[in-house]
């Protein structure tokens, strides 16, 4: 290096030296890790130079010491190991093994509440008292899109998920002991999905209906009219707005069940990951719609665009905001704005109030049985009451005749097949 002057080695592996490129005269000293191409520079702030040699000695101790002992040997604020683990995200991005955008993600996580909350503290010096803390920090801090302006349970989850991540990326660099990985996250509520009721869903088809025949310009009822079918597309399949976001003309296909009757396959992509998923043919019908007034219909196009045949980026959300509030169902019962995700929970509601068995429901929403019987618990309280409810004061439990109970079955399934899924449309 040209700034080195009066350079002096000490032993192999450790060097005494000047800068030229600063106006004192102070010494330094660079010393090489053990059985690695790394080096450590240290200032020794003295312009002596005995005993700048004991303090380089002193120094090359320390680090033998530290490295024997799993010692961090280098000192990073959380904000570096941060951008260095953003870096390595963008790296398995462009080689296709996350989604382009996990990173744009993550870094606005950890440039954001994370750097507010330790961005400048020593990854080495971040404890378990810093990783608990972290809840109670941003909810003091922070501000929440809800109507009660406090920061969600979901959304600190998925910060110290990051958080976590960071840390365990800074163990395998060697910055912080295995002693810094932080896994138990702090215990919080788990915030319900406010999914549509049977009457809300109803209502939402009555005030839609209406809003799209209100509409007078034609860009106004090609919008209105594309967003009303996406709608009901969503709640009948219960996919996830990123595979919506992906679907093309040619995933999807028309087939027949094993009683011969017609349905629709979908092959959907998100999250990494790909399945098919199975729809009533009142879901090919809706599709139809769109693809009858779409300016990308060849296969390879996008089946979720906009007017001018464009991907559809923000999957109609002006809209279907516009079309919630009108009909008053912009907010659940939780003060939770209602989003496009609320039609997966809705669909998620309504199999598991059909009896749909919970395995081949998370098979076909691509999730697990856990999550699924973790966020829908609910439903089957409401679904069983007969048999929690069972025993109590005033409470006869019907007990049908099983052909009976047999023919009802069928008779709902007919009558769900002619209205075309939750409803009629």
């Amino acid at each position: 290096m040209a700034f080195i002057t009066d350079k002096e080695e000490l032993k192999p592996g450790l060097i005494l030296f000047r800068r030229s490129d600063v106006k004192h005269r102070n010494w330094y000293c660079r010393i090489q890790l053990p059985k690695a191409d790394r080096y450590k520079t240290i200032s020794l702030k003295t312009s002596n130079r005995d005993a700048a040699r004991d303090q380089a000695y002193d120094h090359d101790a320390d680090i033998r010491f530290r490295l024997k002992h799993d010692v961090p040997v280098f000192n990073r604020p959380f904000s570096e190991v941060g951008k260095e683990y953003v870096a390595l995200q963008e790296q398995r991005a462009a080689r296709g093994e996350i989604s382009k955008d996990r990173p744009k993600k993550l870094k606005c996580v950890i440039e954001g509440a994370l750097n507010n909350y330790c961005g400048s503290t020593q990854v080495h010096l971040i404890g378990q008292e810093t990783w608990t803390s972290y809840p109670a920090h941003r909810r003091e801090t922070g501000e929440g899109r809800y109507r009660d302006g406090i920061i969600s349970d979901s959304t600190i989850r998925f910060e110290m998920s990051i958080f976590g991540a960071v840390m365990s990326y800074a163990i395998g660099k060697r910055y912080v002991p295995a002693s810094h990985r932080f896994e138990d996250r702090p215990k919080l509520k788990t915030m319900r999905r406010d999914e549509f009721t049977l009457e809300e869903y109803r209502k939402l088809h009555t005030v839609a209906r209406s809003w799209v025949s209100k509409a007078t310009k034609p860009s106004s009822i090609w919008a209105r009219t594309v967003a009303y079918n996406f709608i009901l597309i969503m709640c009948n399949t219960g996919m996830r707005p990123r595979e919506a976001k992906n679907l093309r003309w040619r995933d999807i296909m028309p087939a027949k069940d094993r009683e011969g009757r017609e349905i629709v396959v979908m092959f959907v992509q998100g999250k990494g990951k790909s399945r098919k998923l199975v729809a009533p043919k009142s879901v090919g019908d809706y599709l139809e719609r769109i693809r009858a007034t779409a300016k990308a219909k060849e296969l390879d196009d996008r089946v979720f665009t906009t007017i001018t045949g464009e991907p559809a980026k923000t999957l109609y959300k002006n809209m279907i905001d516009d079309l919630l509030t009108e009909a008053k169902l912009r907010e659940g019962p939780h003060g939770v704005p209602r989003s496009t995700y609320c039609f997966r929970h809705t669909y998620a509601t309504f199999r598991l109030s059909e009896g749909v068995d919970v395995y081949f429901l998370a098979d076909q929403m691509g999730t697990s049985v856990k999550m699924i019987e973790e966020h829908y618990g609910h439903v089957n309280t409401i679904k069983h009451a007969d048999r929690v409810l069972q025993g109590m004061s005033g409470w006869e439990p019907l007990i049908p005749d099983e052909a009976d109970a047999k023919a009802a079955r069928a008779a709902a399934t007919r009558q769900l097949e002619r209205h075309g899924g939750h409803g009629k449309h």
